[in-house]
Formats: structure tokens, C-alpha cells, sequence
């Protein structure tokens, strides 16, 4: 009932906020953006384009994902599968590896990759076993030895600590990443022109990431 009513709080607070920003004629995007992920390819290109428009950016938890584009905080989301897109519309940018997350300590910290079988047994810090709400509390759990993660690679440049390790996982699928915005909610106004110039920019940054990988 708590998330509940965050959530329609939130929802009543945007809608509150767009009606006093039309009348006061302004344009403002706002782009929500899964951890790890980079938008600001596609806002530069944005910006440059449309200076008029205000561009917010709000970074999700790990867990919710789509919730700002449906309760109203966010325009657009850069996302990683998976979530729910049903009644969204999404465009994909690219794929991304993850890699397991070990404290420096662990028994398995030496090695140079892992497979899916190496971490049977292990407990797992994800949104199904145990939520957490920010990354580093995440690591600092981690770093405790109270479990591992799996975590998307472009992560792993901003966390980089003494006390942990990131090993590729050899044979764990890749995931997609996507533009996403609500269906219908890509008419004509800046959420499309934020599209057509978000696809090839982010795409673009996605592939000399990987070629660099």
C-alpha cells in the first residue's frame, strides 16, 4: 500500500506540474536512464537542435524501470531489458554483457571468467532475493560477503574499488537496451524529435563502447 501511494502521489505531482508548465509556456523532456547507461550522447544532440526545450534527466532504481513512464515522471527511458512494455513503445539501441560482481576475498575471485554453473549456490543480491536501493549499498553488501551480483558491464568503470572484483561470465545471454516511451506518446512535440535524434546517437555510442571492449 506504501508503493502504492507513492506512486499515485507521484502521478497527481507530475500531472501538477505539466499543467502549471503549459501555462506558463514552457517545453521541458524528461529522460529516465537505467544505471550504467549514458544518455547524454543523445541530450547533446538534442540540445543542440532544440535549445528551447528544458531537458531533465532522472536516474531509475534498479527495480522500477518502466514506473516513471507510466505514472507521468519521464518521457522517455533508456532502459535494459527486462521489463514489462506492455502499452510502451521501444526502439532498440544495442546489447550489453554483465559480469559477476565478487568481494576481493571470495574463492572464485582469482579466476579470469566464471560460468552460470560457478555461481550455482551462491547467494545472489538481486530485486528478487533482496532489494536494494542504491548501488552502493549493493557493493558494500557485496564487499561484506553477503552475496554476489550480476551487473551490467558499463557499471563496472564507475564502481571500480579495491575490495571487489568483476569477472565476465562466459556463457550468461547479453541484454537489450532500448529507448522507450509510452504508446501514442510519440506524436509530433519534442518526445519524437528527442527520438529521431536519440536512435543513431545512442546506437552509435553503444557500438565504439563495445568495439573498445
Amino acid at each position: 500500500m506504501y508503493e502504492e501511494a507513492e506512486r499515485i502521489t507521484a502521478t497527481v505531482g507530475t500531472a501538477l506540474e505539466r499543467v502549471r508548465e503549459a501555462a506558463r509556456g514552457e517545453q521541458r523532456l524528461v529522460v529516465a536512464f537505467s544505471p550504467g547507461l549514458r544518455v547524454s550522447e543523445a541530450i547533446r544532440a538534442f540540445t543542440a537542435r532544440h535549445p528551447h526545450v528544458t531537458v531533465d534527466v532522472l536516474p531509475l532504481r534498479w527495480w522500477e524501470q518502466d514506473a516513471p513512464l507510466r505514472d507521468g515522471r519521464a518521457h522517455v527511458g533508456y532502459l535494459r531489458r527486462r521489463f514489462d512494455d506492455a502499452g510502451l513503445r521501444t526502439v532498440p539501441i544495442g546489447r550489453e554483457t554483465k559480469v559477476a560482481c565478487l568481494p576481493v576475498t571470495h574463492p572464485l575471485a582469482a579466476r579470469s571468467s566464471l560460468t552460470t554453473a560457478d555461481l550455482d549456490g551462491e547467494p545472489v543480491l538481486d530485486t528478487r532475493a533482496r532489494r536494494t536501493y542504491t548501488l552502493d549499498e549493493k557493493f558494500e553488501l557485496i564487499a561484506a560477503g553477503q552475496g554476489v551480483a550480476l551487473v551490467p558491464v558499463s557499471i563496472t568503470g564507475s564502481y571500480s574499488r579495491p575490495d571487489l572484483v568483476y569477472l565476465p561470465v562466459t556463457d550468461f545471454p547479453p541484454v537489450e537496451t532500448c529507448l522507450a516511451v509510452p504508446a501514442g506518446g510519440d506524436g509530433p512535440g519534442p518526445v519524437r524529435e528527442f527520438l529521431d535524434l536519440a536512435v543513431p546517437a545512442l546506437r552509435q555510442a553503444a557500438q565504439s563502447r563495445t568495439a573498445r571492449s
